[in-house]
Formats: structure tokens, sequence, C-alpha cells
């Protein structure tokens, strides 16, 4: 009699890949953690190539491709873009050039707003990369008919976040994070739930949920605050079913809580400090030239 031999060892599925251009897209990160706790997950902050929203779309498509190459040589599975600008600039060359990775992207949330206004007076907070782009005009384009949208180009201000997150109580950085919010949404109009008012507000911008807190003492507490978290990790989650099937030929869902890993490309006390404020994580930041 032959003996039974050993079962194959399960292969542990593979992480989920995620980058944006600097600690933005850790607002992501984190609806994706909220959403499939028991994923792992290799985050990579290109900090040492910012700020995306200012810069060229050649500049943005050059680092989104070395970005997604170099997750793929990690072993991911599935590849998260946390971020609208390169979203908008560079998904569609990723899709052709990479047609067996299911990508996921991330766009301003309009709508998602829609369902919630009330006023049909929708503010858009972006940078000037996304509201830009022809990949957002379209967007708004298909939905204007339902409401108007006031777009607010926001110059600084996912720099001013990330210089927040890594100086502490740092007054003087948070003095022009206050001065900044104040001067965009200022410059969008009346904001409340009266006809005429904006009555919902979209963050644009991964970096801007890290802001809530400035912007809802300005905005007030009526307006609806918008950001996209919460559908990107839907949409993961559905896209990873997908990929693992079902059956007896699916791939082992993992049973314990995933493990992240965080990389970045400039300074990596910055992510190290933003993701032990914003996260509760506290790994190592692994430095790399990419």
């Amino acid at each position: 009699m032959r003996p039974t031999p050993a079962p194959t060892p399960a292969i542990p599925p593979s992480p989920i890949g995620v980058f944006d251009s600097g600690i933005g897209g850790l607002s992501i990160l984190r609806a994706l953690r909220a959403q499939l706790p028991n994923e792992s997950f290799v985050y990579l902050a290109d900090s040492g190539h910012a700020p995306y929203g200012e810069r060229g779309d050649a500049h943005v498509i050059a680092r989104a491709r070395a970005l997604t190459h170099w997750l793929r040589d990690r072993g991911i599975g599935l590849l998260v873009v946390a971020c609208n600008t390169a979203t908008a600039a560079a998904i569609h060359l990723l899709r052709a050039e990479h047609p067996e990775l299911a990508i996921v992207g991330v766009e301003p949330a309009l709508k998602p707003a829609l369902a919630l206004t009330r006023t049909r007076r929708i503010g858009v907070m972006a940078t000037r990369g996304t509201l830009a782009s022809s990949k957002f005009a379209a967007l708004r384009r298909s939905l204007e008919d339902r409401a108007e949208f006031v777009c607010q180009p926001c110059d600084g201000l996912a720099d001013a976040i990330e210089h927040c997150a890594g100086s502490g109580e740092d007054s003087g950085v948070s003095t022009k994070l206050i001065a900044l919010c104040e001067e965009y949404t200022g410059a969008m109009g009346r904001f409340g739930t009266e006809s005429g008012q904006i009555d919902t507000l979209v963050l644009g911008c991964t970096h801007y949920p890290f802001a809530e807190t400035q912007l809802r003492a300005l905005v007030g507490s009526q307006v609806a605050l918008v950001d996209p978290g919460d559908a990107v990790a839907r949409q993961a989650g559905r896209l990873l079913l997908g990929l693992r099937g079902d059956g007896d030929s699916a791939a082992p869902l993992p049973q314990r809580p995933g493990r992240v890993t965080l990389c970045a490309t400039g300074e990596p006390g910055l992510l190290r400090a933003a993701a032990a404020q914003w996260l509760a994580l506290r790994p190592n930041v692994e430095m790399l030239h990419v």
C-alpha cells in the first residue's frame, strides 16, 4: 500500500498593490483594509517624484508605468491606482499594457454625490491635473444635466496635508493648511442646504479626506463630504472574488489579518508618521529607487 502523499501547501493569495504620489492614497488603503481585513497590501508612496497633480501627463504616465512594473515584480495579484491624477492620465495605458492584471482606479465621486445632493449644487475640490483631464471632463459632461458642479483646483493643498502628517502639532504647518482650506472653499461660494447653496462637497484628491476636520469646520455639519474610498474598496472586493472563482478550484481565502508593507521613493519618515497617525500602523518603510 502506497503512503498517502502529504497535502500540497496552500499558496497564499497575492498581495494587493496600491500606489499614489505620496501619502494621500493611505485614505484608499484605510478603506481597503476595512473592507478586506484579511488581505495583504504593498503600499508604494512615490513621494520622491511628487506632486503629480501639478505636473504634466508625461511625468505622471512615466511614473505610473515604473511603479506598476515594480509592484508586478513584487508579485501583486491586483493593482489599485490610489490617485485621481494618475488614474486620469495613465490607467487606460496600464490596462492596455497589463491586460492580465486587474486594475482599479480612482475618480472624483460625482455619481455618489448626486445621490446625496438636494440643492443640485455640488462642489468638487481636486488637483489642477485631475480637473483638466479628459477623463474628468467626460464624467462631468455625462452628469451636468442632473446637477451643477462647482470645480475648484486646489494648488498646494495636498502638499500641505503631507507636511502636516510629518510635523505633528507644528502650528505653522497647521496654519497653512487651514488657510488653504479657507481660500478654496471661500472661492467656491456659499455652503448650506438652502436653494443655490452647495450642499455636497466631493473630495477629489486622495489626500483631502485627511483634511476633513478643517473642511468640516468651514462648510458646516449639514454639508455632505464625499470621497471614493468605499467605492474603490467594494470594486476591489468584487474583482478579487472574480479572480479567485468559487467551488473546489477556488484559490484559498486568507484566514488571518493581512500584512501591510510600506514603501517610499522619498523620505520614509513622512510615510511612517502618516501611517501611524491615520491608520495606527507602525511597520518599517522600505526605501526604493524606482
